[in-house]
């Protein structure tokens, strides 16, 4: 549940979406999630905390655990988008 509450926090997913291929510096990263400074600081701040995005000298990355959780996503994302086209032939 932990997980869930974390990830369900408003830009989590989005950080990670956008951390998928390389690392990004604040300024980039809150253009790219489309988030105001201060909840891309909390964010920023959860997802640390949790070991899923660290900060090194290329800007904001994920770790091996964020490689991993965004793996288990994949799929996810994946079912979403065949829903997402079967609601819309309806």
């Amino acid at each position: 549940m932990a997980l869930l509450d974390l990830l369900g926090r408003r830009g989590a997913l989005r950080l990670i979406w956008e951390l998928r291929q390389n690392a990004l510096t604040f300024r980039a990263l809150q253009e790219a999630a489309d988030l105001n400074p201060s909840t891309l600081n909390a964010r920023l701040k959860d997802l640390r905390g949790a070991h899923i995005v660290t900060l090194g000298d290329q800007g904001y990355s994920l770790t091996p655990e964020g490689d991993d959780l965004l793996s288990s996503i994949l799929p996810l994302h994946a079912w979403a988008e065949r829903w997402a086209e079967d609601a819309a032939d309806d």
